[in-house]
């Protein structure tokens, strides 16, 4: 029964954890957004790199060095881009592991994104990481918050795609 999870862990990672290792400088794996190019330019992780699961067989040569462990993401646990990118580089030869949660969950622990702006990080979604209270209300809406510990937004939206609009 253990061999389930063994082999989950083996194939998979989560935010925090591809959070940490890139802190490092050193992350040890070259990290892969497989979302469209619409969705890159939008928002993607700081230090990844941009490869969609159909440009693999093509561009996988020329961006991935076959000695580097390659992480995978896409938009979050309702798109499964990560896994088919995942699958198809496991093919060509490299070893891979899928960052699940995407981006989605990425964000909602506060973690920064880059966008055409610049480095953006939005505060964490209070229904799943822990939060000041303040944040939480302003983030839903609750109440307004003034002061020094108010939210900053940078007008960023990242709406949740719509049947195969992802362009994973």
């Amino acid at each position: 029964m253990t061999s389930f999870f063994e082999t989950q862990l083996a194939h998979q990672t989560d935010v925090s954890d591809v959070r940490a290792a890139l802190a490092t400088g050193e992350p040890g794996f070259t990290l892969i957004d497989s979302r469209s190019r619409a969705s890159w330019d939008q928002a993607h992780i700081p230090g990844a790199r941009h490869l969609p699961a159909a440009d693999i067989p093509a561009g996988a040569p020329g961006l991935l060095d076959p000695a580097v462990p390659v992480v995978t993401y896409c938009w979050g646990p309702g798109c499964n881009g990560a896994t088919r990118s995942a699958l198809a580089l496991t093919r060509a030869g490299y070893e891979v592991k899928e960052m699940i949660g995407g981006i989605e969950y990425w964000i909602r622990e506060g973690f920064p994104v880059r966008t055409p702006d610049g480095d953006v990080a939005l505060p964490p979604d209070p229904r799943v990481a822990p939060v000041d209270r303040r944040w939480a209300l302003a983030a839903l809406g609750a109440v307004p918050v003034a002061g020094p510990s108010a939210p900053v937004t940078a007008g960023l939206v990242l709406a949740a795609p719509t049947a195969d609009a992802c362009g994973c």
